[in-house]
This record gives structure tokens, C-alpha cells and sequence, in this order.
């Protein structure tokens, strides 16, 4: 077997055009959603529905490699991502903190680091956008629009991203600012883990793909927990967002021996090695996972107490112009800078979206 990576920023061109030119390899790593649904549909990926493994993974796991009525299962769900907060705990420890489950809480502690002033009370810059949006907007969101029940509302077009439900989280990420510390406007994702790892803020909006990076350049002791929700007693949702799969050449010559070993990786066993070999790239197999890394526990415990959904622009609503994910990219942004009101921000999104999405018109 030959492994052959390419670089994140370059792998859908290169997999296109090895596809087109009948070189690509027999087994394919699918990004979840509309790039490999598009690979499917066009005859590049095989229909890996009838594997018996595939019975291992809930609808939600399946959802991100499926055909939009889900007769059709072209990948074999790896991991997903979590997110939440990663936190400081010496810091904690030092200032008094504990850790908040309730919003109120939240910025309780974050204006008690604020006032003490020996960290950055939250590392997270608007320089790049995308963090607003994915360790902001789509974190803590899923607590006021219900997880899954707001997002499917919203795909089809029962919800409109103008309800409360989908502006309070803006209204919420609007106070962030407070708390950033000087200059976030031009930090960038790499400041932001910087900022964190050296000890110099004391909270990072997080998605678990940093478990491995931070362990191995934080020299102190870290917790997270997850977004707080507005009151307690309330049900909680995290983003635990399909993330990486892998599928079937539909022209492999090697089409049995591919699914004998997509049968594994469908498996219990593979799933326990995958998750503790890749902290926080955490197993979709309906069979628990045990993690030997604590940070990585931490996360994957919330799948008990709190309801899974995936980010609200990724299925469906990001295929048109203008693309919802990169538009609430800026609108994130725009909000926590002050630029732009929650009420404004989600009013461009509604119309954005209404523009091409019929359900939404």
C-alpha cells in the first residue's frame, strides 16, 4: 500500500485532476459535504452503503458522505472535531476560577482575569475570519438554535438566520471583545495559539485538533469545557462536526481488497487506534471510545451529557452565491470588531441566502 499525502490547501485540486487523469489511488480520504458529494456524482467514488460496517455509525456520522435523501453512503466516517474551550488551569487555579458552565458565568470569569491583569482573558484574532466563525459563531451557537432541530429548520426554510435564536449568538460574540486583548483585529490564528501555549491568556475558543499541537508546546496544565449554556439546568449542544472520512476509488482495479480493509476501518478495533493515535480527531463508530490523553477525554465526555450537532453552513446552505460559510467567516468577524450589528450581520446572511436557496426565498 502506498500512502500519499498532499497539503490541505492543495489537496482538491491535485485529487481533481488525478481523478480526471485516471491516476488517483484506490482508497480516497473524503472532506465531509459537498466536495466529495460532488466526486460521488460525478462517478469518482464508489457507493460503500452495502458495507456491513457502515451499521456502526449513526445518520448524523453518515450525514457528511451521503446523497442529500441518504440513499447513497460513498465514505467510511473516520472523525470528527469537538469544540468548546480550552483553559488554562494553573491560571484558574491561581485567580480562583471555576470552571463556568452557564454564560453568566462565562463572562463572570472572564472579567475576573480581565481585572487582575496578568493574562489576555481569550486568545482568538478577526485578522483571518475563519476562527470568528468556527471557534465563535458555530461554538457557541448550537446552545441557542438547538443543535440539530435549528439546523434542519434552517435548511428547510422553517427557521431564517433573523429568528432569535440564530442573532442572540452574534449578540453574545459582540462581548467578546472585551476580552481579546490589544490588537486582535490583526491576530492571526497562529498569534492566537502562540498567545495560549506561552501562558500568556488564560482562555482559547477551541476545536479539538489543537489537543496535540498544545500538549506538546504548553508547559502547564490545561481543562476545557464546553460553551456554556444561558441558564442552568438547560439542555447543552456542542459543534461535534464531521470532519474526515474515507472512500473507494469508483475505478479501482483493486475494488475487493478496498473494501475488505474499509470494513476495518469501519470496525471498533481501528477506531480505538485512530482516536489515541490523533488526539481530538475523535472516533464516529457508534462504539465508545476509551482516550488515553485527558485533554482528549475531556472533549469526547461531552458527547454524554450534551446533544451532537454539526456547523449550520456546511450541508446544502453554502452551495450557492453568495457562500453562507465564508459570508458568516466575515459577519463573525465583523461582529466581535463592533463593524457590524448582530441584527445587521444576520440581516446580509438572510438575504444572501434568499437570494439563490428556494426554501429561504
Amino acid at each position: 500500500m502506498v500512502f500519499a499525502p498532499t497539503a490541505p490547501a492543495e489537496y482538491n485540486a491535485a485529487l481533481n485532476s488525478k481523478l480526471a487523469a485516471g491516476s488517483a489511488g484506490d482508497l480516497i480520504t473524503c472532506r465531509p459535504f459537498d466536495a466529495s458529494l460532488e466526486l460521488y456524482n460525478q462517478g469518482h467514488l464508489a457507493d460503500l452503503s452495502a458495507l456491513a460496517s457502515m451499521a456502526n455509525f449513526s445518520s448524523v456520522a453518515k450525514s457528511a458522505w451521503q446523497t442529500d435523501d441518504g440513499a447513497a453512503t460513498f465514505c467510511v466516517p473516520m472523525a470528527s472535531v469537538i469544540h468548546g474551550f480550552i483553559y488554562n488551569a494553573d491560571a484558574f487555579e491561581a485567580l480562583g476560577i471555576a470552571v463556568p458552565t452557564t454564560e453568566a458565568e462565562f463572562f463572570a470569569a472572564l472579567d475576573k482575569i480581565k481585572a487582575d491583569g496578568t493574562y489576555i482573558p481569550m486568545a482568538m484574532g478577526t485578522n483571518d475570519q475563519w476562527e470568528a466563525a468556527t471557534m465563535g459563531y458555530n461554538n457557541i451557537g448550537p446552545n441557542y438554535w438547538k443543535g440539530e432541530e435549528g439546523r434542519l429548520a434552517l435548511i428547510k426554510g422553517d427557521q431564517k438566520l433573523t429568528d432569535p435564536q440564530w442573532v442572540a449568538p452574534y449578540a453574545a460574540l459582540a462581548r467578546w471583545k472585551d476580552y481579546l486583548g490589544d490588537g486582535f483585529e490583526a491576530q492571526t490564528y497562529p498569534d492566537s495559539q502562540n498567545l495560549f501555549t506561552l501562558g500568556r491568556a488564560a482562555v482559547y475558543p477551541a476545536g479539538s485538533w489543537e489537543i496535540s499541537g498544545f500538549n506538546t508546546q504548553a508547559g502547564f496544565k490545561m481543562g476545557a469545557f464546553p460553551p456554556p449554556v444561558q441558564a442552568a439546568g438547560d439542555t447543552c449542544y456542542i459543534s461535534d462536526h464531521t470532519d474526515i472520512a474515507i472512500g473507494m476509488n469508483a475505478k479501482s482495479p483493486n475494488a475487493d481488497a478496498a473494501k475488505v480493509f474499509l470494513e476495518w476501518v469501519g470496525s471498533p478495533e481501528f477506531a480505538t487506534l485512530y482516536a489515541n493515535a490523533l488526539p481530538g480527531f475523535f472516533s464516529l463508530n457508534s462504539t465508545p471510545v476509551e482516550m488515553a490523553d485527558p485533554l482528549a477525554q475531556e472533549f469526547v465526555s461531552w458527547r454524554g451529557t450534551c446533544q451532537s450537532t454539526i456547523r449550520s453552513t456546511y450541508q446544502i446552505l453554502s452551495r450557492g452565491t453568495p457562500n453562507l460559510e465564508n459570508e458568516t467567516w466575515n459577519a463573525s468577524a465583523n461582529v466581535i470588531k463592533g463593524t457590524e450589528t448582530p441584527e445587521a450581520a444576520s440581516a446580509r446572511l438572510q438575504e444572501g441566502l434568499a437570494l439563490w436557496y428556494d426554501p429561504q426565498k
